[in-house]
């Protein structure tokens, strides 16, 4: 099976999670996806990891380039993003503190930024053939430095708790 293919398999499982786990914590869930190089193989719970001001910035023009067409210059998400389009699918939510990105483990928004998904609540590209992993990730550290500091707590939990850790 392709990497791509594989990664396919992944969103689609996770697809429930995405669609109901916004605002309620759920079960961790192991995926494929290898640490990223700089990950903690023994990653701490209790504290995110700091965020380097110079991926930040990468993950700012990258973020630019690729998802502020749809997601806001300022990261606030098309307006009603909560209320869905005739077809039952949403607007593309904030990526700061406001929306609901940091509910969710750095590799399953990995996966939907690469591979995009295609549920019936979320329509997102796939930018896995113009964005490396550690572009992807650089973006995600660029969110996470707008959001607050219980917003990440949480989120480094979730990550944590995905690849099994405790």
């Amino acid at each position: 099976m392709s990497h791509v293919a594989g990664r396919a398999l992944t969103v689609v499982a996770l697809a429930a999670a995405v669609a109901t786990g916004c605002g309620e914590a759920s079960e961790p869930t192991a995926l494929s996806v290898p640490l990223l190089p700089g990950s903690p193989t023994s990653p701490d719970v209790s504290e995110p990891p700091p965020l380097h001001p110079d991926r930040v910035a990468a993950g700012e023009e990258l973020y630019q380039a690729y998802c502020a067409q749809c997601h806001g210059l300022d990261l606030a998400g098309a307006p009603d993003w909560q209320v869905p389009n005739d077809d039952g699918s949403f607007k593309p939510p904030p990526q700061d503190g406001t929306g609901h990105t940091w509910h969710h483990a750095d590799q399953l928004l990995l996966e939907i930024v690469s591979v995009g998904s295609n549920f019936p609540q979320s329509r997102m590209p796939a930018f896995g053939d113009q964005l490396s992993d550690d572009q992807i990730m650089a973006i995600l550290d660029y969110f996470k430095s707008n959001w607050g500091r219980q917003e990440r707590a949480f989120q480094w939990e979730q990550t944590v708790r995905a690849r099994g850790g405790s």
